[in-house]
């Protein structure tokens, strides 16, 4: 059994996975799926959310459950999961990035973020205070969910919060000493319109992954293909587990 922490993206919540944890279960595995601070249905103000904040805030979500996790992270979350594994990379048993952003030192998210790489930013707006941006509940629908039915789609889009600016601007600080001795992999989705695949796969022509699954997806499998999705992740935990014995 494995445990897994799963990382949402950018203007989601824990609430993303729903459909994705009882699928893990149903393979043996333990699943948590927290809000990260300031997002979901977490209280934190939106001025004091950071990239570090999250990454404390998973550290030690994972330091409590008394075993090396598996750290997924979706999208947004990739940095986050990178940020984890360079903080305390003993308290992880791996990366694995979900048609997640995959930065190198020094790097920031946003800098993927444009018109011609992704169509994500049609539908934001700032607020009015410019700390966080809103996402337009039908341009989600469009980038995010466009192989789910058109119910789920309407459901997760209504379910989007605001996304702190701060956190796309923050310059990515894993180091190969640290994050790069953990062993990562990739889960790319075909069909997916805010990270097409070209970029995803650009990301690991820079950081390579092992394995790495491709899945027929939008950009959100835990919603339209939860049991695919599943199966995924436990071809990776399986194929950690067997470098690891590789290795000794």
């Amino acid at each position: 059994m494995t445990c897994f922490i799963l990382i949402h993206g950018g203007a989601h919540g824990g609430w993303c996975w729903d459909r994705l944890v009882p699928e893990l279960e149903k393979l043996g595995h333990r699943a948590l799926a927290p809000d990260l601070p300031g997002m979901g249905d977490d209280t934190t103000p939106i001025e004091l959310v950071t990239i570090a904040g999250w990454a404390s805030f998973v550290a030690d979500l994972a330091r409590d459950q008394g075993e090396p996790v598996l750290l997924v992270g979706h999208s947004r979350g990739g940095p986050v999961i990178s940020e984890v594994g360079e903080l305390d990379p003993d308290a992880v048993l791996g990366l694995v990035y979900l048609s997640a952003i995959l930065l190198p030192h020094g790097k920031i998210a946003m800098d993927l973020f444009d018109a011609s790489t992704s169509p994500v930013m049609e539908g934001a707006r700032l607020t009015d205070d410019q700390s966080a941006v809103i996402i337009d509940p039908d341009a989600a629908s469009r980038v995010f969910y466009n192989t789910a039915s058109e119910a789920d789609a309407r459901w997760a889009a209504s379910r989007l919060s605001p996304d702190p600016v701060a956190a796309n601007l923050t310059p990515c600080t894993a180091t190969a000493e640290r994050w790069g001795k953990l062993p990562r992999a990739f889960i790319e989705c075909t069909e997916d319109n805010a990270l097409p695949l070209s970029l995803q796969r650009s990301m690991q022509a820079e950081l390579p992954c092992d394995p790495v699954i491709t899945l027929t997806s939008d950009h959100s499998p835990f919603l339209s293909i939860p049991g695919a999705t599943a199966e995924a992740l436990d071809r990776i935990v399986r194929a950690f587990a067997a470098r690891s014995v590789a290795a000794v």
